[in-house]
């Protein structure tokens, strides 16, 4: 698809961009072509076709608008520019509106870029498209006349598109038809075989075409001038720093496991202490080294200390178990006595604050 684009050349840039010129050149309606960044459907632009006056290869540039109204169209109706601005490569030997039009009435226009339009939901992110050294581009195109109730012939025009080549298809699905040489730009507008003008109608897959992101201010129409073509920096979604944000994360917690397992891996590892049946057979054995006693005696110090601790427990356990009890009869007094009265010096029952508190 192609819906706008950038004109805004001289009238001696256009027959150069499309090689023609080395023959005559007639000029028409050229008065009305306005340089345009944001060119659309309705628009008037430069457009060079076949001199049918001229028996010597002449062109004619022409001032036609942009967006075919067929020759048969009613002359009381209104002039739709949006309904057959393209027309696609592979199907205009079948529709009726474009099949007559193929034999004589091809032409080229000559562009500096095109806009297309990306898709992302609900938003869509244009871009400009243009060759990598500035040079204009030729598209192929198809034009008719058509007579409205006043009299006036109106030249139209409609630009051919083909499926978009591998680096576009990101893009979008369709491209306009770009003629990149003079042999195929001399094959689509002189050449009366079909067979031949029928094989330049392909994708454009030169890497010297190139694209970059421009304002979607691009969607009005009326939006015209430089800023069309600045370049402009695309923010991210929100959808993508959510994903930054726990990328980020998680490659912190991967960084911490790795540290600790390196931390756990180069760690000293306690030595097993022998038992103290073991140290004791030794002992029996005669052993009388140094090394055996001094571990024979730390392995007794710890059983000790393990059995002193056992005790402790023990004693913990039977005055807790007292105390709970004496708490229990308390408990089932009668008379309740109240938060404040508890510390009192004249009272002399054994409560739970006043246990722990002796402890």
């Amino acid at each position: 698809m192609c819906g706008r684009a950038r004109c805004t050349l001289r009238a001696d840039d256009i027959t150069r961009a499309c090689h023609r010129t080395g023959g005559p050149v007639r000029s028409l309606n050229m008065d009305r072509f306005r340089p345009l960044f944001n060119a659309s459907p309705g628009s008037d632009l430069p457009v060079v076709r076949r001199d049918d006056e001229s028996s010597d290869g002449g062109v004619v540039l022409q001032c036609m608008k942009w967006g075919l109204i067929p020759s048969f169209t009613e002359k009381f109706e209104k002039p739709n520019y949006f309904k057959m601005f393209n027309a696609r490569s592979e199907s205009i030997h079948e529709k009726a509106s474009f099949h007559r039009l193929v034999p004589k009435r091809r032409c080229l226009v000559a562009v500096e870029g095109f806009y297309e339009w990306k898709k992302d939901g609900s938003k869509k992110q244009p871009y400009y498209i243009h060759f990598k050294d500035g040079q204009p581009l030729a598209l192929a195109a198809l034009y008719d006349c058509w007579e409205n109730l006043e009299g006036e012939l109106l030249y139209t025009f409609t630009i051919l598109t083909t499926s978009s080549s591998p680096a576009l298809k990101w893009l979008h699905d369709r491209m306009p038809v770009i003629l990149g040489d003079k042999e195929r730009m001399d094959m689509w507008l002189n050449d009366s075989s079909s067979s031949k003008y029928d094989s330049v109608l392909k994708p454009y897959e030169a890497p010297d075409l190139v694209w970059y992101p421009v304002t979607p201010s691009m969607g009005k129409p009326s939006f015209d001038g430089p800023d069309c073509i600045k370049e402009i920096q695309l923010k991210n979604d929100g959808s993508n720093l959510i994903s930054k944000f726990f990328s980020a994360k998680e490659t912190k917690k991967e960084y911490s496991v790795s540290q600790e397992k390196t931390c756990s891996n180069t760690s000293v590892k306690p030595e097993a202490s022998p038992s103290l049946e073991e140290h004791k057979r030794e002992v029996n054995r005669g052993a009388s080294s140094e090394e055996s006693k001094d571990c024979l005696a730390k392995c007794s110090s710890d059983t000790s200390l393990t059995y002193q601790i056992k005790r402790d427990r023990e004693d913990i356990s039977s005055d807790l178990k007292s105390g709970m009890d004496d708490y229990s009869k308390v408990g089932s007094s009668p008379k309740i006595r109240k938060k404040g009265n508890l510390k009192t010096g004249n009272d002399n029952q054994l409560t739970l604050f006043s246990y722990f508190g002796k402890k």
